[in-house]
């Protein structure tokens, strides 16, 4: 497996993993997601298996402490300066899922804002994978008053270093 940051000749690969992974009304569109390879890259971590994307994690950073609807739709809000790397996808394709390859690249994200001088990672989840999540270390923080992104209701979780 080959780990590494996304450019956006990505693109496709990332929207096709992106629709396979998320129900429509929860998955990011194809233009929001060159809006985002093109405004922070660097904070995308992609696995691949041989040529094929399987895996990848990506959000912004920003000086909010908490994950907002508003933040998903709009990549200009990203601040490399930022104190708080949002988490918005951890996205695995079915059949490689179950392996580790979604929590190497968790951990990767997560080594990469301990060393930039972050505070932590922020992320929001469904109930089932709130006891995924708490093995990396995030705290549950209850349900999101910010996010009710594709209608669902979500939980926060946030790592603070």
């Amino acid at each position: 497996m080959q780990i590494r940051r996304a450019v956006i000749n990505d693109l496709e690969a990332v929207t096709a993993v992106e629709a396979e992974c998320f129900p429509p009304a929860e998955a990011a569109s194809r233009k929001e997601l060159e809006e985002r390879l093109l405004s922070y890259g660097n904070h995308f971590w992609l696995m691949f298996d041989g040529d094929k994307l399987i895996s990848f994690v990506d959000g912004f950073v920003t000086d909010e402490a908490d994950l907002t609807d508003e933040m998903y739709a709009d990549a200009s809000l990203h601040n490399e300066e930022g104190m708080w790397q949002m988490i918005f996808g951890v996205n695995t394709i079915p059949a490689y899922r179950r392996k580790g390859y979604a929590g190497q690249l968790l951990e990767k994200m997560i080594e990469d804002a301990r060393e930039q001088g972050r505070k932590g990672l922020v992320l929001t989840c469904k109930d089932a994978l709130v006891h995924y999540y708490a093995k990396f270390g995030f705290v549950n923080e209850g349900v999101s008053k910010n996010s009710t992104h594709g209608n669902a209701v979500w939980n926060q979780m946030r790592l603070t270093f």
